[in-house]
């Protein structure tokens, strides 16, 4: 009985210093990893930015803005004009949740798209890749979720479904039209900020001149 006890002992303290080395391996790779794998996804993003807007000078990654709501915003400028932007957003597909990076040109129109990462069926939902692109069955470049929210046939709207695959271009269009909200909403309020700083020169002007003319 003393040696059964002293076995399970032993398995305990075996198991316990295996489970410590395991962690502590896993945290070095993780840690070595860390900084390849973020490397790479910047790399990934940038690339996307090139494709989804049109072409700027800026850093747009440097500039982003992260919104309450957790969009994340990329301005596209060509020296001081804006000449688009870009959207980060997210929606729960199929197989899991879809990152779509959704550019709009300087009038809100989409200029293009980047599927930055899915976890849809290969050959059905994975083809939202390329399917809603320029040439796509359910094309949505040049369109404005502004002027109409995006939506399947199936659903009324105008944009065909990928082929077996209606709850991913279901998901995909919901995050393409949440970007456009928050698009919108960026741009409102940086037009909003703009135009209070105007008036704000405007009246401090007018305050000045009235001042001399006294």
């Amino acid at each position: 009985m003393k040696k059964l006890e002293s076995s399970l002992l032993n398995m305990l303290f075996v198991l316990t210093f295996v489970t410590v080395i395991a962690v502590g391996l896993l945290a070095v790779v993780n840690e070595v990893t860390r900084e390849p794998i973020a490397a790479a996804a910047m790399r990934t993003l940038n690339e996307a930015l090139k494709q989804v807007v049109p072409a700027f000078t800026n850093n747009p990654v440097a500039e982003a803005d992260t919104l309450e709501n957790g969009f994340i915003v990329y301005p596209a400028m060509d020296g001081e004009q804006s000449v688009g932007t870009a959207v980060e957003a997210t929606a729960m597909g199929f197989g899991g949740e879809l990152r779509v990076l959704v550019g709009f040109d300087a009038a809100g129109n989409i200029y293009n798209y980047s599927l930055l990462a899915h976890a849809e069926t290969p050959g059905l939902g994975s083809k939202a890749d390329v399917w809603f692109k320029e040439g796509g069955r359910g094309s949505i470049i040049g369109k404005n979720p502004g002027a109409e929210t995006l939506s399947v046939a199936k659903d009324g709207g105008t944009v065909d479904a990928i082929t077996a695959s209606t709850i991913t271009s279901r998901a995909f269009l919901k995050a393409v039209n949440e970007a456009y909200q928050a698009y919108h909403g960026n741009v409102d309020a940086a037009t909003g900020a703009s135009s209070q700083a105007t008036a704000t020169q405007q009246s401090d002007a007018h305050t000045a001149a009235s001042a001399q003319q006294h």
